[in-house]
């Protein structure tokens, strides 16, 4: 399912959920700085509550960093997404959330 329609080894940002009778209900966000196929086989199916996913590919990895952190405030952050924690920077940048500027 997921090579039929992640056909590029990318950067990009994905959501896991599940949909039912027309609507996606998210429960986790994240994104992969390389290979956004790669991450989305190591998690999609593992879990019943991931059965399904939408994804973007990303320009870059500041544009992944940006979306993902732009997904997990809209997504209502840990209190409601299994995303333990605020999205982490790539390693080696000082980038910070464009939303509420967390440095982590």
């Amino acid at each position: 399912m997921i090579d039929e329609v992640v056909t590029k080894i990318s950067a990009g940002n994905f959501a896991l959920g599940r949909g039912e009778t027309g609507v996606f209900h998210v429960s986790l966000v994240g994104r992969d700085d390389q290979d956004i196929a790669k991450r989305l086989h190591s998690l999609v199916g593992r879990n019943r509550r991931y059965k399904d996913f939408v994804f973007c590919y990303a320009p870059d990895q500041r544009a992944a960093f940006d979306r993902e952190c732009e997904d997990f405030h809209d997504y209502g952050g840990t209190e409601r997404l299994d995303n333990l924690a605020h999205p982490k920077r790539p390693m080696g940048t000082e980038w910070l959330c464009p939303r509420c500027n967390f440095y982590r």
